[in-house]
């Protein structure tokens, strides 16, 4: 079972060829660590821009034609609610879902960056690139998990929507008739793909020596590079700005 990280590495392997942008997972890491911590502080708001343009930057670097329009379409979208309809609507109603949407606004700029780090990265390279970097083993770990089983899980939940479609009963349609037996049916089989999977990547984990007192050695060691000092760069650029502004 490969992610779609490693799949991406695969098929660049068999072309040849080698991506636009190449961050080290470290700066990858220190990108959504910075934006989150920015963002979602309090008194974040005049950052979620520069945070949306960074995501777009990446994007633009990976490739991701799609994201690069999704994201600031998404963002608009939930600014709409967030700060124009509670002046055309004042009421206390519509003002909550505003404040649900600023605050997912905010989820929407770091999520950008965040996804990034996740299309691009397969979990061997940044286990190594955080143990490069001298990080705690229980955080590595944990990370590494997460890398790897969220993407699993998501596919997984859209292989169950399909597979609800093509016996008819999936859909807005089915969720709104009979919305208890729709969740249900959903719920169910996902978690227990969700058990198979979490046996799957534990065997594989174990096979791969993750827990071993023994350092593993990374078939590509992560190296820093002019790409992520631009990255840097343009991040400071960013944040400054929107400081200066």
């Amino acid at each position: 079972m490969t992610t779609a990280p490693e799949r991406t590495a695969l098929a660049l392997l068999a072309s040849g060829a080698t991506p636009a942008l190449r961050l080290d997972p470290r700066t990858k890491a220190l990108l959504v660590l910075g934006a989150s911590l920015s963002v979602m502080a309090p008194g974040g708001e005049p950052f979620i821009p520069a945070a949306l343009v960074l995501g777009m930057l990446l994007a633009l670097g990976e490739g991701a034609w799609a994201r690069v329009l999704v994201l600031p379409l998404t963002a608009a979208a939930i600014a709409v609610v967030a700060y124009l309809l509670p002046m055309a609507l004042p009421y206390p109603a519509v003002g909550v879902v505003a404040a649900v949407a600023a605050y997912l606004l905010r989820f929407v700029a770091v999520g950008g960056i965040a996804l990034h780090l996740a299309r691009t990265t397969p979990p061997t390279e940044f286990t190594a690139a955080l143990r490069a970097a001298h990080v705690p083993r229980a955080v590595t770990v944990s990370a590494a998990v997460l890398l790897r089983f969220l993407p699993t899980i998501i596919a997984e939940a859209r292989a169950v929507r399909d597979a609800m479609r093509l016996r008819g009963i999936g859909g807005w349609g089915g969720m709104l008739r009979h919305p208890v037996l729709s969740i249900e049916r959903f719920t169910v089989p996902l978690i227990a793909s969700s058990l198979r999977v979490a046996e799957d990547l534990s065997a594989a984990a174990l096979l791969r020596g993750l827990g071993s007192a023994a350092r593993p050695t990374a078939m590509r060691p992560p190296r820093l590079g002019a790409a992520d000092l631009a990255a840097v760069l343009v991040a400071a650029a960013l944040a400054a700005i929107t400081v200066m502004w």
